[in-house]
């Protein structure tokens, strides 16, 4: 066994070589984490169901798509994502007579989902659209 030499007074250095004995810790500690036995318990819990929400269905005479600043999508004032909108978007188109569309963007909202919007009437077939409330965008 090798020993190493101080510079001061030129006598071996006699410390205790603690890293084996760190080394066979880590592997008893690793050899109790592995033979611990796994929880296998299950705890029974029952959530509370929400009610089944109410299915939204297109207006026979005129619908209003909405979108807030937020980014909110809105068919006739019920919350909706981009796939429900083209469903709705393609039931009112299946009616005998087709409906009105309004579309009505928030001034401040992202230009990008309205342009997916309009794409999204545009992918439909609607042809009796409308933009209410066009003098909010005369300041932009």
């Amino acid at each position: 066994m090798a020993f190493a030499t101080s510079t001061d007074d030129r006598r071996p250095m006699s410390d205790l070589n603690t890293t084996p004995l760190i080394d066979v810790m880590l592997v008893l500690l690793i050899m109790f984490i592995l033979t611990i036995p796994q929880q296998s318990h299950k705890v029974g819990i029952d959530l509370p169901t929400a009610p089944p929400p109410t299915p939204i269905a297109p207006d026979l005479v005129r619908n209003r798509i909405t979108i807030d600043a937020a980014g909110g999508l809105a068919w006739n004032g019920n919350r909706v994502d981009r796939a429900g909108l083209r469903g709705l978007l393609k039931a009112s188109m299946h009616m005998p007579v087709e409906p009105a569309l309004d579309f009505v963007p928030a001034a401040e909202a992202r230009y990008e989902l309205v342009d997916g919007v309009i794409a999204d009437i545009k992918r439909a077939g609607v042809t009796k659209l409308g933009l209410p409330g066009n003098q909010a965008y005369s300041a932009f």
